[in-house]
Formats: structure tokens, C-alpha cells, sequence
């Protein structure tokens, strides 16, 4: 699809990272932007960037992990600029506890807004797309949805994504409906990710804290991200794919070679074994003996 003056994008998860370059890239092509965030100021400050690039925006505050809130989002977008044609449903978080012996809230909170928060933003925006001659839905997934490194929450999470939006695209394609669909599948990015417990809710109580073994690893996976693609080089593949009507985004495609080699187990039946060399990070077996290390009392 043509992206330009007359056309409505939202992104959510709007205010930083991959969103807010998202958001920046639409404005610059003359797409009129909604911003949704559940971080207020820096929804705020992101607004003011955007709106520099002399589009008309909107804000909306909006915990994506919550129906009503991005039903919402859907309206209002619609009773300002009375049409939206790009939905980003991009918000997304990591968690910081133990998969299987932390707080059941850590599930709760990453699934709520990795998952859920693109299940809602579809079911809310898809008819008003439709209604709206057409466009384009992209759904922030991880290259971990084709590939589970790190176990728990985040990487079910971003397989429930890549298949939903697989789906969605069957579905869309079948009905005839004028309405592309994309999986945006990164890897090593410039973002705050991992600093994603600033926006972890008050009803789930104190926010959960990493211990000395997960820290070794958030480590290292920090370095990787400080040295990964820089969010606007991964918001220029995201349009590209708009306009050219494009499914699979793979901002990072060194990351496919270990995944082909995962799915050639899975054809032969074998067992699974994790990848002992990650793009980015140390071998798994350096970075298990620094683990180890760390756990063995003092000597």
C-alpha cells in the first residue's frame, strides 16, 4: 500500500525503541501517527519528536494488556481522524523472574502484554481497517518466536505472535479483504527492553528482581543489544514491507541460519538441544560455566 498525507498509522508500545522509530518513520512519510503508551511522560516527549516532522498526532495512554483500554485507542482514533489504515501492534515487555519458581504475575504481565496486547489491538482496528478501504496490521513478534533461546514467558509469548499473525494472514487473504499483514521478527535491537519492570503494574505487587545466575546472562544479552540495529534501520524495513505487501520482517537474518538448523532437528525426530553459539552472545558452554561459577559458595 501507498503510505502518505490521508493515511492513519497507530503504534503501540509508541513512546521508545522500535515503536517510537516506527512512529517518526510514518510522520516522515506524511502518515498522520497515534501514539499509544502506557508510559505517560515519555508518551509525552515522543509526541513532541513525532509531531515535529509536521503531521497531525495523538496521544493515548493505553495498557494494551487490557480490552477496554485498546478498544479505546480504536475509537478515539477513529472519532479524530474518522478512518486508520496501519496498526503496529508493537508493545512489548521481557520480565525479570525465574520461569518456573518466580511469581505466577510474571507470566501474567508478559503474556498480558506480548500476546494479549496483540489479540486485543486485532480484534479492536481490524473492522475499522477494513471499513477504512484497506491497509496494513504488523505485529511486533521476536526472531525468539521462530527460535526459543531463553526459555519462559517472553519466547511463548513471541510463538503465540508469529502464530496469530500467520493465521490472521490466512484469514485476510481468504475473506478477500484488502488488508496486508506482516511479522516483524527482530533481534538484537537498540532498546530498553530489558528495562521493561519501570512499567511493571502495581496489582501484581513489588516487581519481581533478577538473581545472580539471570543477571550474568541479562549481561551479556545487554552488550549484545547495545551493539544490535538501531531502531530506525529496523522502522525502515517495517514500512518497506508495508508498501510492498510484505508477510516476514528479519531485521536480523543471521539469526536464520540457527534457526533452520532447529527445524532440521525437529524433521528428524531428534531431541531438542540448544544452540551452543547465539549471533551477538558468548557459546551457551562459557556462559553456563560463568553461571556455575557464580552459584558455587566461595572457596
Amino acid at each position: 500500500m501507498e503510505l502518505g498525507p490521508g493515511k492513519v498509522a497507530v503504534v503501540t508500545g509508541g513512546a521508545s525503541g522500535i515503536g517510537l522509530a516506527m512512529a517518526n518513520a510514518f510522520a516522515a512519510a506524511g502518515v498522520s501517527v497515534v501514539l499509544a503508551d502506557v508510559q505517560e511522560d515519555a508518551l509525552a516527549a515522543a509526541a513532541v519528536e513525532v509531531a515535529a516532522h509536521g503531521v497531525d498526532t495523538l496521544t493515548v495512554v493505553t495498557d494494551v494488556s487490557k480490552a477496554d483500554q485498546v478498544e479505546a485507542l480504536a475509537t478515539t482514533t477513529v472519532e479524530r481522524f474518522g478512518a486508520v489504515h496501519v496498526v503496529c501492534n508493537n508493545a512489548g515487555v521481557s520480565g525479570a523472574a525465574d520461569s518456573w519458581v518466580g511469581p505466577i504475575e510474571n507470566w501474567e504481565w508478559v503474556m498480558g502484554v506480548n500476546f494479549w496486547g496483540v489479540v486485543h489491538g486485532v480484534r479492536a482496528f481490524l473492522p475499522h481497517v477494513a471499513m477504512s478501504g484497506g491497509g496494513h496490521i504488523v505485529n511486533t513478534a521476536s526472531i525468539l518466536g521462530i527460535l526459543p533461546a531463553f526459555g519462559g514467558p517472553y519466547d511463548a509469548s513471541k510463538h503465540a505472535v508469529v502464530a496469530l499473525t500467520e493465521g490472521l494472514y490466512h484469514t485476510v487473504n481468504s475473506a478477500g479483504l484488502p488488508i496486508g499483514v506482516s511479522c516483524l521478527c527482530p533481534g538484537w535491537v537498540r532498546t530498553g527492553i530489558l528495562d521493561s519492570e519501570r512499567n511493571w503494574p502495581s496489582e501484581f505487587g513489588a516487581a519481581p528482581q533478577r538473581d545472580v545466575a539471570a543477571q550474568i546472562t541479562t549481561d551479556h544479552v545487554k552488550r549484545a543489544i547495545a551493539e544490535g540495529a538501531q531502531p530506525g534501520a529496523v522502522a525502515d524495513l517495517v514500512l518497506d514491507s508495508i508498501r510492498n505487501d510484505r508477510f516476514w520482517v528479519f531485521p536480523s537474518p543471521e539469526f536464520l541460519e540457527v534457526a533452520i538448523e532447529r527445524f532440521h532437528t525437529i524433521e528428524e525426530g531428534l531431541n531438542p538441544v540448544p544452540a551452543e553459539n547465539i549471533p551477538g552472545l558468548p557459546p551457551r558452554s562459557q556462559m553456563l560455566d560463568e553461571v556455575m561459577a557464580a552459584m558455587l559458595p566461595p572457596t
